[in-house]
């Protein structure tokens, strides 16, 4: 018998279960006592139980009562009423709250042994169908339990939501301009003028780009005339004998003019990354926290 069998006995009367304690607990059974059935009730919402042994008559709430109550919250307990008082009415209302079984005082240690026995035995009802009888109220705390997560969810989308509004700020004007584009282009293609309007668009849009264009052209040139000094100058100085003095020269002068462009970068990344690491971290805390609720 293993030594995680748990047995509640209640009782008003101590004799009763210091007798269940001497004659189970040498048979690998732990056994705990509750003088009335609040006590007992108190003891069930704090642990487990795999048989609860209650006597019929206590003050207060007597034992068919509080069996009734045990098998409303936890059906799959087996429950076993002691009697010494028993009668046809109580005997059939605990038979219909599910007792498994009825003990008649007095009581042997041959009839303890053999009743925890039996009542081990009896048929255990599968976690599915005790998720289905549990109280509503514990139902809701075991589905809520998870919920911890949702503030992670929450936060991203706070941080979204002002990128979300600009990209709709940004895109909505384009997406309009398109439409009204694809619609004009359509109805225009409808019309007797169809067949002169590519050249017609094609002249609007070369008229539309030209000062694109040169402006693309007045700042390109400078560049390319640029480059093309630098390369004609790299050649004639390859061919010179200071060729490496001077390429010393300009591997310190290009890290010298990118050494600030470098530092910006960090300066600018920085935060962000700590940024990033600092979600990650609080992210990863509240999802460890929730998988342990």
């Amino acid at each position: 018998m293993s030594a995680l069998r748990k047995v509640l006995v209640v009782d008003d009367d101590a004799v009763v279960g210091k007798s269940f304690n001497r004659v189970l607990s040498q048979k690998g059974y732990v056994v705990t006592t509750a003088q009335n059935a609040h006590e007992a009730l108190k003891q069930v919402r704090e642990q487990s139980f795999d048989v609860v042994f209650t006597d019929i008559k206590m003050p207060g709430m007597d034992g068919v009562e509080l069996a009734e109550q045990l098998k409303a919250r936890q059906p799959w307990t087996p429950v076993v009423i002691i009697t010494g008082f028993g009668t046809t009415e109580n005997e059939t209302r605990a038979k219909a709250a599910g007792v498994t079984d009825f003990m008649r005082k007095p009581l042997s240690p041959e009839m303890i042994e053999e009743s925890a026995a039996h009542a081990m035995r009896s048929p255990v009802v599968p976690m599915a169908a005790r998720l289905e009888l549990v109280q509503p109220s514990e139902v809701h705390v075991a589905i809520e339990a998870p919920a911890v997560a949702h503030p992670v969810r929450q936060i991203a989308l706070f941080l979204a939501a002002p990128f979300i509004g600009l990209a709709y700020a940004v895109a909505m004007p384009l997406v309009g301009l398109a439409a009204l584009l694809w619609i004009g282009g359509k109805a225009l293609l409808q019309t007797q003028a169809a067949k002169h309007a590519p050249m017609f668009l094609k002249n609007v849009a070369l008229l539309a780009a030209a000062p694109f264009i040169g402006l693309l052209y007045a700042m390109a040139l400078p560049f390319v005339g640029m480059g093309f000094l630098v390369v004609t100058a790299a050649k004639a100085l390859a061919s010179s004998r200071y060729a490496p003095t001077m390429t010393r020269f300009l591997g310190y002068a290009a890290k010298l003019i990118a050494a600030p462009f470098v530092g910006l970068a960090f300066a600018v990344m920085l935060p962000l990354v700590g940024t990033a690491m600092l979600f990650w971290v609080g992210g990863k805390a509240l999802m460890t926290r929730a998988e342990v609720a």
